[in-house]
């Protein structure tokens, strides 16, 4: 339950070093922060088994702060940092170009300690008067400080989908060990699998509410009981998460579910069409006059108004309840699905783990095929490789390919698109990698026709199999480049390029509104994760969730076939 306040305080450390011109430490304290991040299961399990040491980057050392973290809530080295430069750094540093050392400055030269006190110098145009920031910066904090408000607001779904879970299976295994029957589901914007949530709300059914809501109180990890009554438990979490535990009547249980998992506007259409046929529908059920008629499960309610049960990925009322009057919903993409990774890192740039390590995760999974995908950069963006590398790499993936039978190991690169629209390598290198994915990592403030045309010239080279994280931004911290979609999209389906959905929780990119319009337009697109280590791999549901909420099927994502049929798929030079 611990593992984003560790995770957090290891980030916050490297920053306040960062900010003190430390060498090296920061670079270990992020590398540390990234695998806590990055776990499938509790950091204290892992305390616990005297795993810790074995998590890339946690040495003896850092191991130690990690235990405090857990035992105590808290990390008396990091409240030393704190202290030596008292400011909201957390907040500061989610404003777009804004680094550890420019808060510092800023700091030091102004006495900036929060996002108000950024926002009133940028207004009075101090921020320009020192010197190496300028008007331009000035102008872009400005622009920058109302999405650094709203990122304080909202949580990643990726960060918070594993607490609700970890939640729920505590419930049922606590209570089942009482000998009751308990149902637990996750609702709210989380079910619905939106890329930010606000809190977590989470919906039960027993015997007992009383003693469910007793434990979900008593429950490691809760800092704070902030409201408790008959069938109703709020609380908040060590890392402040707020989580709402609602204990309801079995036979209301699925028009609860649809109530609380929402959207408001979907409820609001639903409860419509219910008037429209002589009922009543609220979140104790589906009523005819005072007699429930349904409301167990949410099939039942859909099937009673003359609907198609409604996936929740698709609940936002834009069209998918006239979709289920006409049967005519999309067989959306399964969550297990995906049959291999197209875009993934390794120690060779940036990633954590070995070729081989990644490889034997992706087996693990289920995958038939990995593409191994490291950044390629003549400029040396993310540690990108030489030319000299790729082709030492190229070597041990073949190797290595041909040790496991149970998954093919692709060559590939993840290589820059320059400011011009040209790819960062030589088209004599590009032609012997399996996969090539090419992404924007930098000169973000082009005009729309220029970073339009950027994306379309790589596009339109032939070289490129996947355009990664197509629109460049980072949820609560970038927002997307100008780009004309429309274009990219008839472009991607002349050329037959793939455009990306990336599974990074930071990223989700493209979202789930250029996801329908790309399918829209007869596109195809590959889910993939963009893994720096193999816990990351798992990431790939949140891009299928994505998938899900665009309307996709399984035969608009490519990396849902098999590896034969993909083979023919991509590109033939």
């Amino acid at each position: 339950m611990k593992n984003v306040l560790v995770a957090k305080i290891l980030y916050e450390i490297a920053d306040l070093l960062e900010m003190e011109d430390v060498e090296f430490k920061p670079r270990a304290y992020r590398k540390a922060a990234r695998s806590v991040e990055a776990l499938s299961k509790p950091i204290e399990q892992v305390s616990a088994e005297g795993k810790l040491d074995e998590l890339p980057g946690v040495g003896a050392n850092i191991a130690k702060k990690i235990v405090e973290i857990i035992e105590t809530g808290s990390l008396k080295y990091y409240e030393e940092l704190r202290k030596r430069t008292p400011v909201d750094l957390e907040g500061l540093l989610s404003v777009e170009g804004i680094g550890p050392k420019t808060v510092k400055l800023l700091y030091t030269r102004l006495g900036v300690k929060s996002l108000d006190d950024l926002e009133r110098a940028a207004r009075l145009h101090k921020i320009r008067m020192i010197k190496g920031l300028g008007s331009k910066t000035e102008e872009n904090i400005l622009g920058s400080i109302e999405l650094a408000r709203s990122k304080k607001e909202r949580v990643l779904l990726g960060s918070a989908l594993p607490i609700a879970e970890r939640i729920s299976e505590g419930l049922k295994e606590a209570i089942a060990a009482d000998g009751i029957v308990i149902e637990v589901e996750v609702a709210g914007s989380l079910r619905r699998m939106k890329e930010t949530v606000g809190d977590i709300d989470i919906l039960a059914t027993c015997m007992q509410p009383r003693h469910v809501l007793d434990i979900f109180a008593a429950m490691r990890g809760v800092r704070k009981v902030l409201d408790k009554g008959e069938t109703k438990c709020s609380v908040l979490l060590e890392d402040n998460m707020q989580v709402d535990l609602r204990v309801v009547e079995e036979k209301s249980f699925g028009s609860a579910l649809m109530y609380f998992t929402g959207s408001k506007d979907h409820n609001i259409a639903m409860r419509r069409i219910a008037m429209e046929k002589g009922y009543k529908l609220n979140e104790y059920g589906l009523f005819n006059d005072t007699v429930q008629i349904a409301g167990r499960t949410e099939e039942e309610v859909y099937k009673h108004l003359d609907l198609d049960y409604i996936p929740p990925e698709l609940r936002e009322d834009h069209g998918e309840i006239e979709a289920a009057k006409k049967h005519e919903l999309p067989n959306l993409i399964r969550y297990g699905a995906i049959k291999g990774d197209l875009h993934t890192h390794t120690k060779w740039s940036d990633g954590l783990q070995t070729i081989e390590q990644m490889a034997q995760a992706a087996e693990d999974i289920g995958y038939s095929y990995i593409a191994i995908t490291d950044h390629y950069s003549r400029m040396k963006i993310a540690r990108g490789l030489t030319e000299l590398q790729l082709r030492n790499q190229m070597k041990q993936i073949d190797q290595i390919d041909g040790k496991l039978s149970g998954i093919r190991v692709m060559k590939g690169a993840e290589i820059d698109i320059r400011k011009d629209g040209s790819l960062d390598a030589r088209k004599e290198l590009l032609k012997e990698l399996d996969v090539v994915v090419a992404s924007v990592h930098g000169t973000f403030k082009q005009t729309k026709k220029e970073m339009t045309n950027r994306i379309i010239s790589a596009m339109e080279s032939g070289y490129v199999d996947v355009i990664g994280h197509p629109t460049s931004r980072k949820i609560g911290e970038k927002k997307p480049c100008e780009i004309d979609m429309e274009r990219v999209f008839e472009t991607s389906k002349r050329t037959q390029t793939y455009l990306e959905i990336n599974s990074q929780p930071q990223r989700l990119d493209l979202d789930d509104a250029n996801v329908r319009l790309a399918l829209e337009f007869g596109c195809r697109l590959a889910v993939n994760t963009d893994a720096h280590n193999h816990e990351q791999l798992k990431n790939i549901r949140l891009g299928v969730a994505i998938a899900r909420r665009g309307w996709a099927e399984a035969e608009d994502i490519i990396t849902t076939q098999p590896l034969i049929n993909l083979m023919k798929t991509l590109r033939k030079s």
